[in-house]
């Protein structure tokens, strides 16, 4: 019963995720360009040059969230209480001091601008930026110990709280939001409404674990062997978060620094399309983390490991697949009327170009996301953050070169760059020889899969070379079709059984629910 309750927790999380990602694109889809014509490109560019530059602080979680998970499913394993009431204890006070050296460094930060941003910015944009930046370092700061709580919800699989969680504060945001920017506030009005409705999901996490999971939080000296292993395990994982800052906040603070505000509000377009299109992968192999965990702490053979995490692997990046070549190959084809037309409007053809750069060259690490939490189950991750940083730093060399002639469109191909040499090539052969994937099998059956592509590919160059949209209605109807000769084509070419009967069981269940109704 214990572990029917559990598949359906999965099962229904992952449902939710897709929810959550649903409502999250709609909402950003609709409310980012109201917020663009109401704070202007330059202040709209502001905003998301501070919230770059405070996200990159985030690198003082150190993988610590990761290795929560790892440690608390080795105790459960051995059904040591104890031990994981003194984890949560020990992580809460990780967490707590690291949320208090975040909150140091963004004050120095908030201080000492000119250093960072020099003459990109004007003196008015400098005031503005520096109420925003103390702003979100509090909310940084608080959302680290708040963190362990998400862990410990996590942990449990608890994933229809948590999820439903985030749907509130993704709607819950831009609702108080935009009646104040209606009214004449901008940008610091809208991060005082982040601030405040994180703080509302965080008093809510904390709850639901006292209460609810009835987890007890037990403070005494930790044993160095786990503290010297917790360090050895999450200082590669830290690597990894700061390749990632690095590959998607420091484009911002360049261009802010070399091109203004502007060209920032530019690349941020394109990229707010790459991160829609990011979460459509992260929302299902989240749910996974739990489960692959067990797979490599099970007492089998690494033959039976292996086929099962390469069964596991490449059913999710099938799956995965799917969503993302429709998304990806519609943007290519329908993005840039999207962008210029209907979304961010006039002066914002360039983020285009980001977008189509970043998403189809993200794609074969978004198919294998999974991977990630693979390595860091088998602890095999070293070999991905030492990579990922020189990669990291090549992106950030090219970045700074081409930016400054090219602007947005330059920070995009250094990061495109580094993303198809770390995660085409090199991450793909690692997995092979060190992390139990069969990647032969995998991109064998990710081939057979892109047959169904070739038919949509063909008429979505038909829609954009023969017969490109004149207006909104004929727009919308070519989108159609091409979604309804995509499913076709997938559905008859590239599909198996399994994914066939997933997608007829969920279309039923959602059939069902409306009748329901």
């Amino acid at each position: 019963m214990k572990t029917q309750s559990k598949i359906n927790q999965l099962k229904v999380g992952t449902i939710i995720s897709y929810l959550r990602m649903s409502i999250q694109v709609f909402i950003g889809l609709a409310y980012t360009p109201v917020m663009i014509r109401l704070l202007g490109q330059s202040e709209y560019g502001l905003y998301n040059m501070v919230s770059s530059t405070i996200a990159m602080l985030s690198v003082l979680r150190l993988g610590f969230n990761n290795s929560y998970i790892r440690y608390y499913s080795i105790y459960k394993k051995n059904a040591d209480i104890k031990s994981i009431e003194k984890l949560n204890g020990l992580f809460l006070s990780i967490f707590t001091c690291i949320g208090m050296i975040a909150l140091v460094c963004g004050l120095f930060l908030a201080n000492n601008l000119t250093i960072i941003f020099s003459t990109g910015l004007d003196q008015r944009e400098y005031s503005v930026a520096r109420v925003l930046m103390l702003l979100l370092v509090l909310n940084l700061s608080i959302s680290f110990p708040m963190s362990v709580f998400e862990n410990i919800i996590s942990a449990h699989e608890k994933f229809i709280f948590l999820k439903c969680m985030v749907i509130i504060q993704t709607i819950l945001g831009p609702l108080v939001t935009l009646p104040l920017l209606l009214m004449g506030y901008r940008s610091i009005a809208m991060v005082v409404v982040t601030v405040v409705v994180s703080i509302i999901v965080n008093l809510c996490h904390i709850w639901y674990v006292l209460v609810v999971l009835k987890n007890r939080f037990v403070f005494s000296k930790p044993q160095f062997s786990l503290f010297k292993d917790l360090f050895i395990y999450t200082s590669f994982i830290a690597i990894e978060l700061i390749v990632d800052q690095i590959n998607w906040n420091i484009d911002k603070v360049i261009l802010a620094r070399y091109k203004g505000t502007v060209m920032v509000a530019i690349y941020s377009v394109g990229y707010n399309l790459y991160m829609y299109y990011q979460t459509f992968s992260l929302s299902i192999s989240g749910v996974f983390t739990p489960r692959i965990h067990k797979i490599v702490n099970a007492n089998t053979s690494m033959t039976e490991k292996r086929r099962e995490l390469t069964d596991l692997f490449t059913r999710v990046g099938r799956i995965q697949f799917l969503v993302l070549a429709l998304i990806s190959s519609g943007i290519v084809f329908f993005g840039k009327y999207f962008i210029v037309r209907i979304w961010a409007g006039k002066g914002y053809d360039d983020s285009y170009i980001v977008a189509v750069l970043l998403i189809l060259t993200v794609t074969i690490e978004l198919i294998q996301n999974l991977g990630i939490e693979i390595q860091r189950a088998e602890f095999k991750h070293q070999f991905r953050s030492i990579t990922y940083f020189f990669m990291a730093i090549l992106n950030l060399i090219i970045s700074v070169i081409l930016c400054q002639r090219y602007g947005a469109i330059g920070s995009a191909i250094g990061t495109a760059i580094s993303f198809v040499v770390a995660n085409g090539i090199i991450m793909n052969i690692y997995y092979h020889k060190q992390c139990n994937i069969d990647m032969i099998y995998f991109w064998n059956k990710i081939g057979k899969l892109s047959l169904g592509l070739i038919v949509p590919i063909v008429i979505g160059i038909g829609f954009v070379y023969v017969v490109p949209p004149k207006s909104l209605i004929v727009y919308m109807t070519e989108i159609v079709v091409y979604v309804l000769i995509y499913t076709f084509s997938m559905w008859k070419i590239g599909m198996n059984e399994y994914e066939k009967n997933l997608f007829s069981s969920l279309i039923l269940k959602i059939l069902h629910l409306g009748r329901i109704k």
